[in-house]
């Protein structure tokens, strides 16, 4: 039984992605990253609330770029532990799919 060919890009990237090893991150981040997307989680959910009451549009507006900011944190400490793991053990990290130069891409998409 053959695969049925990825019908857009999102399918292609995730099947893509599945194909790869995925970056070796410690306990220590992971934690600190579901930490972050909790709190994120619970900004957002606060968001929501404050346009179900009707809440003035500049607190609004305020607590948006407060969860968006707090979301850019969790790339960033994503990519820097990826950036970490791939200048310990290069090989390793290349056999992966994560040169140093991709990590560096990831970066950029952050920037």
């Amino acid at each position: 039984m053959s695969k049925k060919p990825a019908t857009n890009r999102a399918e292609a990237a995730a099947a893509t992605a599945t194909q790869r090893e995925a970056m070796e991150l410690s306990e220590e981040v992971m934690a600190d990253l579901q930490r972050r997307l909790r709190r994120v989680e619970g900004q957002i959910r606060g968001i929501q609330q404050m346009l179900t009451e009707g809440r003035d549009c500049r607190d609004v507006v305020t607590q948006i770029a407060a969860g968006n900011k707090a979301l850019e944190q969790v790339g960033f400490v994503m990519v820097a532990a990826g950036l970490t793991w791939c200048l310990e053990d290069p090989e390793r990290s290349s056999a992966a799919g994560y040169e140093v130069a991709d990590v560096q891409k990831m970066f950029l998409k952050l920037a």
